[in-house]
């Protein structure tokens, strides 16, 4: 396992890091990445890499030095990209009826990236770089590597024109055919996080190419160094340069990109202030996969209790808790509390430390904003803290970012649910911190009017194998992604399953055929009317 501190690295005979790599496609080495060897991050426009008039400088989150040189596009550059996109078509870059070949085309590229990932010495490049722009354990980097790689497995060969697989239904008269079409929006915009540095903008970014779209795609800028040699690495596989638009910026300038070219869609990965805000400026023309405050229930079957809290805490505290389907709230049945269920919590969360970056910077929220939120939640009747509530100690984390060893803390269910407390206790806080509750078998009424006062719904789970029990709570809840059985968890979404939220028309799924089609495609209808007309036909009287 990588130890953070083993990230810096002596001095390299090189004054700049955009140098011939050992992996062809790479133009930097994650390893050396640093304050004395800053690395580069350039634009796509046009099929061109572009630089810009002004630099912005990440920090590194470990230790603060300047490590990373973004090329910065302020408002008065922003009219490449809007030409970019305002040429491409509604219709698309390819649709059933145009460049068939293209579907074909990506096929071999996921093909060949799904081959390129595999190969040991590329999976642990880009585990290694998203490790040093978004801290996590090598396990957790490489994971998101691996979920991309099946991805493009997923998608090679045929497996992209099956996505545009088209129905016909028979007309009311010989020749009358109407056929069901996924139709691209053609010019579109993609805006990712930074807690996914790879998966996340590839998945969405893949899925708008295969349905024939041409987007700009924006990742936050402190991981958007991942995605620039992502995309070259893309481009090495056949992607042509010109298919894809890559900016970097800050929100007030894509916000003006995406009121002057007008994209026709735009998936928004991110806070729901944002996304509730772009929802106004794009007139809807938006698909959302925003914040999570994700619930766990423990049923009343208790068995597998330390497996039950290894997933509690990989949930809760993995990637320091940024994961929009990170576990926020724990309802734990009256049964569990008789076990030693927290106890094993509390010492799972203790072996987590900052040398394997099993715990590390919080890159949102800040150590003070998280105390402060802590010391609010604990005014509560009857709330206490479980473990945690400290800032961590001996590292060298820039203040701007947060750093807290991960706590929970119990507040009592009736407390929840009073008016001055819901919308307190739950606030998302983007970071390694939970609350914990519990529930008498006859108050699981109380725990279902908490699930539906909660305004976001995208991951959950259900911890029982009582059928009748899981049927109560899934009838009766409904986010988009929620795990049900023994073994159920909120985090881990792989490739192989819909991941997205429910219950909002814009809300975006991610991965699978089902995901790509709706965010990507909408529906066209051709109606074949080939005639012939019937023999003996007259104009009919006026009607």
């Amino acid at each position: 396992m990588n130890r953070f501190l083993g990230f810096r690295n002596k001095c390299s005979p090189f004054s700049f890091s955009r140098y011939v790599h050992s992996l062809s496609f790479a133009t930097v080495k994650a390893e050396e990445v640093s304050g004395s060897q800053p690395a580069e991050v350039l634009n796509l426009v046009k099929g061109k890499w572009t630089s810009s008039s002004s630099w912005n400088t990440i920090p590194d989150p470990l230790n603060g030095e300047p490590f990373i040189r973004v090329a910065d596009v302020d408002v008065n550059g922003i009219q490449p990209f809007v030409e970019s996109l305002s040429q491409v078509p509604k219709h698309g870059l390819h649709n059933p009826f145009k460049a068939p070949e293209r579907y074909l085309m990506l096929g071999d590229v996921s093909t060949k990236a799904a081959h390129k990932l595999a190969l040991p010495e590329v999976s642990d490049f880009f585990a290694k770089l998203i490790q040093r722009v978004s801290p996590k354990s090598y396990q957790q980097a490489l994971g998101e590597v691996f979920v991309t790689r099946k991805f493009f497995e997923n998608f090679c060969g045929d497996q992209v024109r099956f996505l545009a697989r088209s129905f016909a239904v028979p007309g009311n008269h010989l020749g009358q055919q109407s056929h069901g079409f996924r139709w691209p929006y053609g010019p579109v915009t993609i805006i990712t996080p930074f807690n996914f540095p790879i998966e996340i903008p590839v998945l969405q970014l893949m899925g708008a190419l295969y349905m024939g779209n041409k987007p700009l795609l924006k990742v936050d800028s402190k991981v958007s160094i991942v995605m620039e040699q992502t995309l070259r690495l893309l481009h090495e596989c056949g992607l042509p340069l010109e298919d894809v638009d890559f900016i970097n910026s800050d929100g007030k300038t894509m916000n003006q990109i995406l009121l002057e070219a007008k994209p026709r869609m735009t998936l928004f990965t991110g806070s729901s202030r944002v996304a509730e805000k772009l929802a106004l400026d794009l007139n809807g023309r938006i698909k959302v996969e925003d914040a999570g405050f994700d619930w766990k229930i423990l049923g009343p079957d208790v068995h597998e209790e330390d497996y039950i809290a290894w997933v509690c805490d990989q949930d809760a505290y993995a990637c320091s808790g940024q994961k929009c389907s990170a576990q926020s709230m724990l309802f734990v049945h009256e049964n569990w509390s008789k076990s030693s269920l927290l106890h094993k919590l509390r010492d799972l969360a203790a072996r987590r430390k900052l040398d394997d970056l099993t715990v590390g910077p919080v890159l949102t929220v800040t150590t003070e904003v998280m105390l402060d939120h802590m010391n609010k939640l604990l005014e509560i009747n009857g709330s206490k803290l479980l473990f945690g509530g400290e800032a961590l100690q001996n590292h060298s984390i820039p203040t701007i970012y947060g750093a807290i060893r991960p706590t929970a803390i119990f507040i009592p269910l009736e407390e929840i649910l009073k008016e001055d407390n819901y919308e307190l206790v739950t606030k998302e806080i983007f970071g390694p911190f939970q609350i914990v509750t519990e529930y008498k078998h006859d108050e699981l009424p109380l725990v279902l009017n908490a699930l539906e006062r909660m305004h976001a719904h995208l991951t959950a789970a259900v911890v029982s194998n009582d059928p009748l029990f899981v049927q109560e709570i899934v009838g009766n809840s409904v986010n988009g992604t929620t795990y049900v059985g023994l073994r159920a968890r909120t985090t881990g979404a792989p490739q192989n399953h819909w991941f997205g939220p429910c219950g909002d028309p814009r809300g975006a799924g991610i991965g699978t055929p089902e995901a790509i089609k709706l965010v990507w495609s909408c529906h066209r209808e051709v109606i074949y009317d080939i005639g012939p007309v019937p023999q003996n036909w007259t104009t009919p009287q006026p009607t």
